[in-house]
């Protein structure tokens, strides 16, 4: 006991010490670091150099060679695959022109291509990856509570029947009437555009599942009383209904003074 106590009274039994940790400490770092961006690529060596091929061509002028980012664009470097799958597939980009806001428009890349340069953006560096099958699964999830979660995270902006609705300086919340489950999972992983993100942390699959299953129910619901109106409610419907009949009385009073002449 004397003899370790009095060793540790040396300083370079510290600065030994010290450098062990770290040493430890950074081996462990480089070990899961390298394996994380491999398992994360999703795709054989040639779909990943396939990928680089079409992100040089079609998305290197905004957003760099190596996906570094310039003044046009953001680094993609650990954005995962599920953010380019849903930016690429939703045809949000390549972006036509700099605006507020991506609007998804026409497809241009086949689901290959799309999926080869998810996998080369992938491989870059560790991020989230694209849902799984057994994750984009609600058909056991429960749509009530899936409608509080959405209230919760998700009306302010998308309202509460999904119809979208406008931000600020030009930019909005699209209508998640058309959206797919894996569109939707992506978004909450990935946090597109304005949307904040929702990991697993913040909410876990099952949640994200309900949420799902909540989102498909509005698409599936029927409007037994005619043109839905965005579901938002009597006010809308009220005012819709006032709108008709002030045209209407408008009309009616238009023709009654042609025909007095």
């Amino acid at each position: 006991m004397k003899f370790l106590a009095h060793r540790r009274r040396k300083p370079w039994v510290a600065t030994a010490l010290l450098a062990m940790a770290l040493l430890v400490v950074g081996g462990g770092y480089a070990a899961v670091s390298s394996t994380a961006p491999a398992e994360a690529a999703m795709g054989s060596q040639t779909q990943v150099e396939e990928g680089k091929r079409l992100f040089l061509e079609g998305c290197s002028s905004c957003h760099g060679l190596e996906a570094q980012g310039t003044m046009n664009g953001p680094s993609l470097i650990g954005v995962g695959a599920a953010s380019v799958h849903f930016q690429v597939a939703t045809g949000r980009m390549p972006m036509a022109a700099p605006g507020a806001q991506a609007p998804a428009k026409e497809v241009i890349y086949t689901d290959e291509e799309t999926a080869a340069m998810s996998a080369w953006v992938a491989s870059l560096a560790p991020g989230p990856a694209i849902p799984t099958a057994e994750q984009l699964d609600f058909s056991d999830a429960d749509v009530a509570e899936g409608g509080v979660l959405f209230r919760i995270n998700c009306a302010q902006c998308h309202q509460a029947a999904g119809g979208g609705g406008a931000l600020t300086n030009g930019k909005y919340a699209p209508s998640l009437m058309n959206a797919t489950p894996q569109e939707i999972y992506e978004a909450m992983l990935t946090g597109p555009q304005n949307m904040p993100i929702f990991s697993d942390e913040t909410l876990p699959v099952e949640e994200k599942q309900q949420i799902l299953a909540y989102i498909d129910a509005l698409q599936q619901a029927p409007s037994p009383g005619g043109l839905s109106l965005g579901r938002l409610g009597p006010v809308v419907e009220g005012l819709f209904m006032w709108t008709a009949v002030f045209a209407a009385l408008i009309a009616a009073a238009v023709w009654i003074g042609i025909k007095a002449r």
